[in-house]
């Protein structure tokens, strides 16, 4: 049984040439049989793994293309010494992202009776808004609702509001999107650089960027209560 566990913990599917992505049921069935030439009931296999202490996760997802020594890096080395260059200056760190909103009604879930689905009237006609914030470690929160995609006018825009009463320097961690590089971004950076400088998180590393808790949050509290209709209701509940 050890064994068993210590290759579910160690290896994925995949590098163990089994068509699965993660581990299943049906994955730990197969695995049993190849290591031991036993064909193991599915229920039997389900029952093991409970008793091995697995549960049925939803996994979180890494991009492929991430790179996991240079996010390793990032946070031993360049996010302390930004931290440390912030004290040093008495300057406030943000972690800023976008994120998009809409009106669907695919997480909303309710009770009924066995056997009598709800109901939920939605509407056909998709409304979506786009929302770009930032957060500090101490939970602080600014933002700013767009529509449409996130430009450089509309990054400069958010900055100029954010470095307004801040009251000291800005220290902004964004990620790799490609107008947080732009040529009219570096320009204005380089005009209000005792106010705000601006630093990027390695690419592909979402998980890094404590925003995106934020962002998720707001997913789930904007889907809950009362259905989003209109753009005018995201807005509302944003």
């Amino acid at each position: 049984e050890h064994h068993i566990q210590k290759l579910i913990v160690d290896k994925t599917p995949d590098q163990l040439r089994f068509p699965f992505a993660l581990w299943t049921r049906d994955a730990v069935r197969e695995l049993i049989g190849r290591q031991y030439k036993i064909t193991m009931p599915i229920r039997t296999v389900g029952e093991y793994l409970k008793r091995w202490g697995f549960t049925p996760q939803k996994p979180v997802k890494r991009a492929r293309e991430q790179n996991p020594k240079a996010v390793e890096r990032w946070l031993k080395e360049e996010y302390p010494a930004i931290a440390a260059k912030a004290k040093k200056e008495k300057a406030e760190i943000y972690w800023g992202d976008e994120t998009g909103i809409q009106n669907e009604a695919n997480r909303v879930r309710g009770y009924g009776l066995k056997g009598k689905t709800p109901v939920l009237r939605v509407t056909a006609k998709r409304a979506h808004i786009s929302m770009i914030s930032a957060i500090t470690n101490e939970g602080k929160v600014r933002f700013m609702v767009y529509k449409e995609a996130m430009t450089q006018q509309k990054l400069i825009t958010f900055m100029r509001r954010l470095i307004r009463d801040a009251g000291r320097r800005i220290y902004l961690i964004l990620d790799n999107l490609k107008p947080h590089h732009g040529k009219n971004v570096t320009k204005w950076l380089d005009k209000h650089k005792k106010e705000i400088a601006v630093f990027y998180l390695p690419p592909c590393a979402p998980e890094v960027n404590p925003d995106e808790y934020l962002n998720g949050d707001l997913k789930t509290k904007v889907h809950s209560g009362t259905l989003a209709i209109a753009e005018s209701d995201l807005k509302h509940k944003t």
